[in-house]
Protein backbone atom coordinates (compact mmCIF):
# COMPACT_ATOMS: atom_id res chain seq x y z
CA UNK A 1 0.00 0.00 0.00
CA UNK A 2 2.77 2.39 0.88
CA UNK A 3 4.57 1.62 -2.35
CA UNK A 4 1.49 2.48 -4.42
CA UNK A 5 1.07 5.80 -2.71
CA UNK A 6 4.67 6.67 -3.45
CA UNK A 7 4.21 5.81 -7.13
CA UNK A 8 1.13 8.07 -7.41
CA UNK A 9 2.98 10.91 -5.72
CA UNK A 10 5.90 10.55 -8.14
CA UNK A 11 3.61 10.64 -11.17
CA UNK A 12 1.84 13.77 -9.85
CA UNK A 13 5.16 15.49 -9.36
CA UNK A 14 6.24 14.60 -12.91
CA UNK A 15 3.03 15.94 -14.41
CA UNK A 16 3.34 19.17 -12.37
CA UNK A 17 6.89 19.65 -13.57
CA UNK A 18 5.69 19.13 -17.20
CA UNK A 19 3.11 21.92 -16.94
CA UNK A 20 5.71 24.31 -15.57
CA UNK A 21 7.81 23.83 -18.69
CA UNK A 22 5.41 25.98 -20.88
CA UNK A 23 6.25 29.68 -20.82
CA UNK A 24 3.20 31.88 -20.06
CA UNK A 25 2.16 34.65 -22.48
CA UNK A 26 3.73 38.07 -21.99
CA UNK A 27 3.19 41.73 -22.95
CA UNK A 28 -0.58 41.69 -22.55
CA UNK A 29 -2.08 44.81 -24.10
CA UNK A 30 -5.53 46.16 -24.95
CA UNK A 31 -6.35 47.68 -28.34
CA UNK A 32 -9.40 49.87 -27.86
CA UNK A 33 -11.54 52.33 -29.80
CA UNK A 34 -14.60 53.69 -28.02
CA UNK A 35 -16.30 50.40 -26.96
CA UNK A 36 -14.33 48.07 -29.20
CA UNK A 37 -11.80 46.01 -27.16
CA UNK A 38 -9.21 43.48 -28.29
CA UNK A 39 -6.65 41.75 -26.03
CA UNK A 40 -3.29 40.90 -27.64
CA UNK A 41 -0.16 39.21 -26.23
CA UNK A 42 3.20 37.71 -27.12
CA UNK A 43 4.48 34.15 -26.61
CA UNK A 44 7.85 32.47 -27.23
CA UNK A 45 7.34 29.60 -29.65
CA UNK A 46 10.80 28.19 -28.98
CA UNK A 47 9.61 26.73 -25.67
CA UNK A 48 7.14 24.49 -27.54
CA UNK A 49 9.39 23.41 -30.40
CA UNK A 50 7.53 22.43 -33.57
CA UNK A 51 4.21 21.86 -31.82
CA UNK A 52 1.38 24.39 -32.14
CA UNK A 53 0.20 25.97 -28.89
CA UNK A 54 -3.29 27.26 -28.17
CA UNK A 55 -4.45 29.93 -25.73
CA UNK A 56 -7.30 30.45 -23.31
CA UNK A 57 -8.56 33.90 -22.24
CA UNK A 58 -10.77 34.53 -19.18
CA UNK A 59 -12.05 37.67 -17.49
CA UNK A 60 -13.82 38.64 -14.23
CA UNK A 61 -14.93 41.81 -12.49
CA UNK A 62 -12.47 42.97 -9.87
CA UNK A 63 -15.17 43.14 -7.22
CA UNK A 64 -15.93 39.42 -7.73
CA UNK A 65 -12.41 38.44 -6.64
CA UNK A 66 -13.36 39.11 -3.05
CA UNK A 67 -15.60 36.07 -3.13
CA UNK A 68 -14.39 32.74 -1.74
CA UNK A 69 -14.82 30.95 -5.05
CA UNK A 70 -14.76 33.58 -7.86
CA UNK A 71 -16.27 32.53 -11.17
CA UNK A 72 -14.15 33.34 -14.25
CA UNK A 73 -15.81 33.90 -17.63
CA UNK A 74 -14.15 32.42 -20.70
CA UNK A 75 -13.78 34.88 -23.61
CA UNK A 76 -11.66 32.71 -25.97
CA UNK A 77 -11.01 28.97 -25.61
CA UNK A 78 -8.21 27.01 -27.26
CA UNK A 79 -7.57 29.67 -29.91
CA UNK A 80 -4.44 29.55 -32.00
CA UNK A 81 -4.46 33.32 -32.51
CA UNK A 82 -2.53 35.60 -30.22
CA UNK A 83 -5.45 37.95 -29.81
CA UNK A 84 -8.98 37.82 -28.44
CA UNK A 85 -11.89 40.16 -29.30
CA UNK A 86 -13.83 41.19 -26.19
CA UNK A 87 -16.27 43.58 -27.93
CA UNK A 88 -19.21 41.18 -27.98
CA UNK A 89 -18.94 40.59 -24.20
CA UNK A 90 -20.67 43.93 -23.51
CA UNK A 91 -18.16 44.93 -20.89
CA UNK A 92 -19.40 47.71 -18.64
CA UNK A 93 -17.64 50.92 -19.64
CA UNK A 94 -17.18 52.23 -16.08
CA UNK A 95 -16.20 48.84 -14.60
CA UNK A 96 -12.80 47.40 -13.72
CA UNK A 97 -11.90 43.90 -14.96
CA UNK A 98 -9.10 41.40 -14.59
CA UNK A 99 -8.04 39.52 -17.75
CA UNK A 100 -5.84 36.43 -17.81
CA UNK A 101 -4.27 34.28 -20.56
CA UNK A 102 -2.44 30.92 -20.56
CA UNK A 103 -0.84 28.65 -23.17
CA UNK A 104 -2.04 25.07 -23.86
CA UNK A 105 -0.20 22.26 -25.62
CA UNK A 106 -0.61 18.47 -25.52
CA UNK A 107 -2.68 18.60 -22.33
CA UNK A 108 -0.16 20.80 -20.60
CA UNK A 109 -0.85 24.39 -19.45
CA UNK A 110 1.34 27.34 -18.66
CA UNK A 111 0.84 29.74 -15.79
CA UNK A 112 -1.75 32.50 -16.10
CA UNK A 113 -0.70 35.97 -17.17
CA UNK A 114 -3.06 38.64 -15.83
CA UNK A 115 -3.89 42.25 -16.71
CA UNK A 116 -6.26 44.74 -15.11
CA UNK A 117 -8.43 46.78 -17.53
CA UNK A 118 -10.75 49.79 -16.97
CA UNK A 119 -12.47 50.97 -20.19
CA UNK A 120 -13.35 54.40 -18.84
CA UNK A 121 -9.72 55.08 -18.02
CA UNK A 122 -7.84 53.19 -20.73
CA UNK A 123 -10.14 52.94 -23.75
CA UNK A 124 -9.24 55.32 -26.56
CA UNK A 125 -11.94 57.78 -27.47
CA UNK A 126 -12.66 58.27 -31.16
CA UNK A 127 -13.14 61.51 -33.12
CA UNK A 128 -16.60 62.76 -34.13
CA UNK A 129 -18.23 60.37 -36.56
CA UNK A 130 -19.34 63.20 -38.86
CA UNK A 131 -18.71 66.94 -39.33
CA UNK A 132 -20.65 69.31 -41.60
CA UNK A 133 -20.05 72.97 -42.48
CA UNK A 134 -22.77 75.45 -43.41
CA UNK A 135 -22.01 79.01 -44.54
CA UNK A 136 -23.97 81.82 -42.89
CA UNK A 137 -22.78 84.96 -44.76
CA UNK A 138 -19.54 85.83 -42.91
CA UNK A 139 -19.74 83.02 -40.34
CA UNK A 140 -19.68 79.22 -40.31
CA UNK A 141 -21.99 76.75 -38.59
CA UNK A 142 -20.26 73.49 -37.61
CA UNK A 143 -22.52 70.45 -37.10
CA UNK A 144 -20.76 67.73 -35.06
CA UNK A 145 -21.98 64.15 -34.63
CA UNK A 146 -20.87 62.29 -31.48
CA UNK A 147 -18.48 59.33 -31.64
CA UNK A 148 -20.31 56.03 -32.04
CA UNK A 149 -20.12 52.87 -29.93
CA UNK A 150 -19.93 49.33 -31.27
CA UNK A 151 -23.75 49.27 -31.29
CA UNK A 152 -23.99 52.60 -33.21
CA UNK A 153 -25.09 54.66 -30.23
CA UNK A 154 -23.60 57.90 -28.95
CA UNK A 155 -20.59 57.79 -26.66
CA UNK A 156 -22.32 60.36 -24.50
CA UNK A 157 -24.13 57.39 -22.93
CA UNK A 158 -20.78 56.43 -21.39
CA UNK A 159 -19.08 59.85 -21.27
CA UNK A 160 -21.63 62.47 -20.24
CA UNK A 161 -19.03 65.26 -20.21
CA UNK A 162 -17.88 64.90 -23.79
CA UNK A 163 -16.32 68.02 -25.29
CA UNK A 164 -15.08 69.02 -28.75
CA UNK A 165 -12.06 71.02 -29.74
CA UNK A 166 -12.67 72.92 -33.00
CA UNK A 167 -9.59 74.18 -34.84
CA UNK A 168 -10.09 76.48 -37.84
CA UNK A 169 -7.84 78.64 -39.98
CA UNK A 170 -7.75 80.76 -43.12
CA UNK A 171 -6.43 78.85 -46.13
CA UNK A 172 -4.35 80.98 -48.50
CA UNK A 173 -4.26 80.45 -52.25
CA UNK A 174 -0.77 78.97 -52.04
CA UNK A 175 -1.89 76.49 -49.32
CA UNK A 176 -0.36 78.38 -46.42
CA UNK A 177 -2.20 78.34 -43.08
CA UNK A 178 -3.13 81.80 -41.81
CA UNK A 179 -4.72 82.97 -38.55
CA UNK A 180 -5.03 79.59 -36.78
CA UNK A 181 -7.70 79.58 -34.02
CA UNK A 182 -9.23 77.00 -31.63
CA UNK A 183 -12.60 76.81 -29.92
CA UNK A 184 -13.74 74.36 -27.24
CA UNK A 185 -17.42 73.44 -26.90
CA UNK A 186 -19.64 70.63 -25.65
CA UNK A 187 -22.42 71.45 -28.11
CA UNK A 188 -23.04 69.61 -31.34
CA UNK A 189 -23.70 72.89 -33.17
CA UNK A 190 -20.94 75.50 -33.01
CA UNK A 191 -20.89 78.87 -34.78
CA UNK A 192 -17.57 80.40 -35.85
CA UNK A 193 -18.16 84.16 -35.95
CA UNK A 194 -16.23 87.19 -37.27
CA UNK A 195 -14.81 85.57 -40.38
CA UNK A 196 -13.63 87.40 -43.47
CA UNK A 197 -16.00 87.64 -46.41
CA UNK A 198 -15.28 85.62 -49.54
CA UNK A 199 -12.45 83.76 -47.78
CA UNK A 200 -11.60 80.04 -47.72
CA UNK A 201 -11.63 78.50 -44.22
CA UNK A 202 -10.75 74.95 -43.11
CA UNK A 203 -12.01 73.17 -39.96
CA UNK A 204 -10.88 70.13 -37.91
CA UNK A 205 -12.56 68.67 -34.80
CA UNK A 206 -11.42 66.28 -32.05
CA UNK A 207 -13.18 64.72 -29.05
CA UNK A 208 -12.09 65.44 -25.47
CA UNK A 209 -12.62 63.89 -22.04
CA UNK A 210 -11.20 66.09 -19.32
CA UNK A 211 -11.56 63.70 -16.37
CA UNK A 212 -8.87 61.31 -17.64
CA UNK A 213 -7.38 63.89 -20.00
CA UNK A 214 -8.18 61.79 -23.03
CA UNK A 215 -8.37 63.20 -26.55
CA UNK A 216 -9.06 61.68 -29.94
CA UNK A 217 -7.40 62.25 -33.26
CA UNK A 218 -8.56 65.10 -35.51
CA UNK A 219 -11.05 64.64 -38.29
CA UNK A 220 -10.06 65.26 -41.89
CA UNK A 221 -9.91 68.98 -42.77
CA UNK A 222 -13.09 70.39 -44.31
CA UNK A 223 -12.79 73.63 -46.28
CA UNK A 224 -15.50 76.05 -47.40
CA UNK A 225 -15.59 79.65 -48.65
CA UNK A 226 -17.53 82.27 -46.76
CA UNK A 227 -19.95 84.65 -48.40
CA UNK A 228 -20.67 88.36 -48.09
CA UNK A 229 -22.98 91.16 -49.12
CA UNK A 230 -23.41 91.13 -52.90
CA UNK A 231 -22.84 94.58 -54.51
CA UNK A 232 -25.86 96.22 -56.14
CA UNK A 233 -24.20 96.32 -59.56
CA UNK A 234 -23.77 92.53 -59.48
CA UNK A 235 -27.42 92.09 -58.56
CA UNK A 236 -28.44 94.36 -61.47
CA UNK A 237 -26.15 92.52 -63.85
CA UNK A 238 -27.51 89.13 -62.80
CA UNK A 239 -31.08 90.43 -63.18
CA UNK A 240 -30.49 91.82 -66.68
CA UNK A 241 -28.69 88.66 -67.70
CA UNK A 242 -31.56 86.51 -66.52
CA UNK A 243 -34.04 88.71 -68.44
CA UNK A 244 -31.96 88.43 -71.61
CA UNK A 245 -31.73 84.65 -71.30
CA UNK A 246 -35.48 84.39 -70.70
CA UNK A 247 -36.21 86.63 -73.70
CA UNK A 248 -33.98 84.57 -75.97
CA UNK A 249 -35.62 81.37 -74.79
CA UNK A 250 -39.12 82.76 -75.44
CA UNK A 251 -38.14 84.02 -78.91
CA UNK A 252 -36.55 80.70 -79.77
CA UNK A 253 -39.72 78.90 -78.67
CA UNK A 254 -41.95 81.22 -80.73
CA UNK A 255 -39.76 80.93 -83.81
CA UNK A 256 -39.65 77.17 -83.50
CA UNK A 257 -43.44 77.02 -83.17
CA UNK A 258 -43.92 79.29 -86.19
CA UNK A 259 -41.49 77.22 -88.25
CA UNK A 260 -43.27 73.99 -87.33
CA UNK A 261 -46.66 75.49 -88.28
CA UNK A 262 -45.32 76.64 -91.65
CA UNK A 263 -43.82 73.25 -92.40
CA UNK A 264 -47.03 71.44 -91.46
CA UNK A 265 -49.11 73.89 -93.50
CA UNK A 266 -46.89 73.55 -96.55
CA UNK A 267 -46.97 69.77 -96.24
CA UNK A 268 -50.70 69.27 -95.59
CA UNK A 269 -52.09 72.27 -97.50
CA UNK A 270 -49.73 73.16 -100.38
CA UNK A 271 -50.25 76.54 -102.12
CA UNK A 272 -49.82 75.18 -105.68
CA UNK A 273 -53.10 74.02 -107.27
CA UNK A 274 -53.49 71.23 -109.81
CA UNK A 275 -54.16 72.16 -113.45
CA UNK A 276 -57.82 72.25 -114.47
CA UNK A 277 -57.52 69.40 -116.98
CA UNK A 278 -56.62 67.06 -114.06
CA UNK A 279 -59.98 67.81 -112.48
CA UNK A 280 -62.28 67.62 -115.56
CA UNK A 281 -65.21 65.24 -115.22
CA UNK A 282 -63.83 63.70 -112.06
CA UNK A 283 -64.47 64.19 -108.38
CA UNK A 284 -60.89 63.26 -107.52
CA UNK A 285 -57.76 64.75 -109.14
CA UNK A 286 -55.80 62.40 -111.35
CA UNK A 287 -52.07 62.78 -111.69
CA UNK A 288 -51.57 59.88 -114.13
CA UNK A 289 -52.94 60.09 -117.71
CA UNK A 290 -54.23 56.92 -119.34
CA UNK A 291 -52.75 55.54 -122.55
CA UNK A 292 -55.96 56.31 -124.50
CA UNK A 293 -55.57 60.01 -123.71
CA UNK A 294 -51.92 59.97 -124.78
CA UNK A 295 -52.99 58.73 -128.22
CA UNK A 296 -54.92 61.97 -128.79
CA UNK A 297 -51.79 64.14 -128.50
CA UNK A 298 -49.58 65.11 -131.44
CA UNK A 299 -45.91 65.97 -131.08
CA UNK A 300 -45.06 69.62 -131.56
CA UNK A 301 -41.55 70.89 -132.34
CA UNK A 302 -40.77 74.52 -131.56
CA UNK A 303 -37.76 76.16 -133.23
CA UNK A 304 -36.30 79.66 -133.32
CA UNK A 305 -37.56 82.13 -135.96
CA UNK A 306 -35.30 82.21 -139.05
CA UNK A 307 -34.13 85.39 -140.70
CA UNK A 308 -35.90 86.50 -143.89
CA UNK A 309 -34.26 87.81 -146.99
CA UNK A 310 -35.85 91.12 -147.93
CA UNK A 311 -34.97 92.52 -151.38
CA UNK A 312 -35.86 96.04 -152.23
CA UNK A 313 -36.90 96.75 -155.77
CA UNK A 314 -34.79 99.17 -157.81
CA UNK A 315 -36.87 102.02 -159.39
CA UNK A 316 -34.92 101.57 -162.56
CA UNK A 317 -35.96 98.00 -162.73
CA UNK A 318 -39.64 98.85 -162.20
CA UNK A 319 -39.82 100.35 -165.69
CA UNK A 320 -38.16 97.52 -167.51
CA UNK A 321 -40.03 94.79 -169.33
CA UNK A 322 -39.82 91.33 -167.86
CA UNK A 323 -38.11 88.80 -169.99
CA UNK A 324 -39.85 86.25 -172.01
CA UNK A 325 -41.16 83.25 -170.14
CA UNK A 326 -42.49 85.18 -167.09
CA UNK A 327 -46.19 85.26 -166.46
CA UNK A 328 -48.23 86.61 -163.63
CA UNK A 329 -50.12 84.11 -161.61
CA UNK A 330 -53.44 84.56 -159.96
CA UNK A 331 -51.80 86.15 -156.84
CA UNK A 332 -50.15 88.96 -158.79
CA UNK A 333 -46.63 87.45 -158.82
CA UNK A 334 -44.66 86.72 -162.00
CA UNK A 335 -43.45 83.30 -162.99
CA UNK A 336 -41.39 81.95 -165.86
CA UNK A 337 -43.28 79.75 -168.24
CA UNK A 338 -41.97 76.79 -170.07
CA UNK A 339 -40.66 77.52 -173.55
CA UNK A 340 -42.71 74.76 -174.94
CA UNK A 341 -45.90 76.40 -173.80
CA UNK A 342 -45.15 80.08 -174.40
CA UNK A 343 -42.57 80.04 -177.17
CA UNK A 344 -41.19 83.31 -178.41
CA UNK A 345 -44.51 85.07 -178.66
CA UNK A 346 -43.19 88.03 -176.58
CA UNK A 347 -46.37 88.23 -174.55
CA UNK A 348 -46.01 89.13 -170.75
CA UNK A 349 -48.46 89.64 -168.04
CA UNK A 350 -48.18 92.77 -165.91
CA UNK A 351 -50.33 94.51 -163.30
CA UNK A 352 -52.43 91.40 -162.81
CA UNK A 353 -53.75 91.54 -166.48
CA UNK A 354 -52.88 88.29 -168.30
CA UNK A 355 -54.76 88.95 -171.53
CA UNK A 356 -53.62 92.49 -172.53
CA UNK A 357 -50.30 93.46 -174.35
CA UNK A 358 -48.16 96.55 -173.79
CA UNK A 359 -48.17 98.73 -176.99
CA UNK A 360 -44.37 99.46 -176.80
CA UNK A 361 -43.40 95.92 -175.97
CA UNK A 362 -42.12 94.98 -179.47
CA UNK A 363 -39.99 98.04 -180.13
CA UNK A 364 -38.07 98.06 -176.79
CA UNK A 365 -37.69 94.36 -176.12
CA UNK A 366 -33.99 94.28 -176.89
CA UNK A 367 -33.10 97.15 -174.55
CA UNK A 368 -35.20 95.71 -171.77
CA UNK A 369 -33.61 92.31 -172.21
CA UNK A 370 -30.14 93.75 -171.77
CA UNK A 371 -31.09 95.77 -168.72
CA UNK A 372 -32.87 92.80 -167.17
CA UNK A 373 -29.81 90.57 -167.66
CA UNK A 374 -27.65 93.17 -165.93
CA UNK A 375 -30.03 93.40 -162.96
CA UNK A 376 -30.26 89.65 -162.87
CA UNK A 377 -26.50 89.39 -162.51
CA UNK A 378 -26.59 91.91 -159.64
CA UNK A 379 -29.30 89.91 -157.93
CA UNK A 380 -27.25 86.73 -158.38
CA UNK A 381 -24.28 88.41 -156.69
CA UNK A 382 -26.51 89.52 -153.79
CA UNK A 383 -27.88 86.02 -153.47
CA UNK A 384 -24.36 84.68 -152.97
CA UNK A 385 -23.85 87.10 -150.08
CA UNK A 386 -27.04 85.91 -148.33
CA UNK A 387 -26.53 82.26 -149.12
CA UNK A 388 -26.41 81.37 -145.43
CA UNK A 389 -30.00 82.60 -144.88
CA UNK A 390 -33.08 80.69 -146.02
CA UNK A 391 -34.93 82.46 -148.80
CA UNK A 392 -38.67 82.28 -149.02
CA UNK A 393 -39.62 81.72 -152.71
CA UNK A 394 -42.72 83.91 -152.46
CA UNK A 395 -40.61 86.96 -151.48
CA UNK A 396 -37.82 86.45 -154.04
CA UNK A 397 -39.71 87.84 -157.09
CA UNK A 398 -40.66 91.50 -157.41
CA UNK A 399 -43.42 92.73 -159.67
CA UNK A 400 -41.99 94.75 -162.48
CA UNK A 401 -44.02 97.01 -164.69
CA UNK A 402 -42.77 98.29 -168.05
Amino acid sequence: MLTGLLCLLFVGLQSGSGEAELIPPSNLNMITFNTNYTLVWDWDQSSAGADQATFTVQYIGIHQLRRKNPRWNTACSETSERSCDLTELQIFYLGIYVLRVRANMDGRHSDWSEKQFCPDKEAVIGPPSKVQLVVDVSSLDVFITDPQTSTNTSMREHIPKLDFNIVYWEQAENGKVLDLKALKSSNNLVNLPDLKEWTLYCVQVQSLQDFYNKSSSYTQPLCIRTEGVTPWWKISLYFLGSLLVAFLLVMAALYGSHLCVQICKATLFPGEKLPSHFKQESDFPRLIVSESELDLCDPVIVSAESARLEIKADPAVDSMVPPAGLEQDSSGRHSRQNSSSSGDSGVYSAGGNSSGLHPNMTSSSQNAQRRFDSEKRKMSDMNLEFKGFPVIPDEGVVDVEV
